[in-house]
């Protein structure tokens, strides 16, 4: 089975805390946002690739577990795993870890489409693309 892709590397500043002094939901967000352009990016659905194509990619379902707070000054990593890829979707995980405790902190799972971006509608992943795909699959 892969090994899940390393795809975000970060730190918790004390501007991402709330007044309770943990970091809010949004930064996680924005984190594993960042975790999902290098996953596709390394898919092949790179900006160039997007930009090119006419092609993008949309978030049409997204699940959140929020295990353990964060604080300013720790450090964190994010690694990906891809669930299920079907000819116009497909759907994966990201775990983020504190690198310190090594615990899972946070994890979400998501669904994304391709869509084609000049006739506003989900279309076909390329033939490489799933390729990239097939072998990053992981059996649930």
């Amino acid at each position: 089975m892969p090994e899940p892709l390393l795809t975000y590397r970060g730190t918790v500043y004390p501007w991402h805390c709330d007044h309770i002094g943990h970091m809010n939901v949004m930064w996680y967000v924005g984190k594993f946002d960042e975790a999902t352009w290098q996953f596709f990016n390394a898919l092949g659905l790179s900006p160039h690739y997007l930009r090119s194509a006419s092609r993008g990619m949309a978030a049409v379902e997204q699940h959140i577990s929020y295990i353990q707070e964060l604080h300013a000054g720790d450090v964190v990593t994010i690694r990906t795993t891809l669930l299920e890829f079907k000819e116009k979707s497909l759907r994966f995980a990201h775990d983020m870890t504190n690198d310190e405790s090594d615990v899972v902190v946070a994890r979400t799972t998501l669904k994304a489409v391709h869509l084609d971006t000049v006739a506003r509608q989900t279309c076909a992943f390329a033939e490489s693309i799933a390729t990239k795909a097939a072998s990053l699959l992981h059996a649930v």
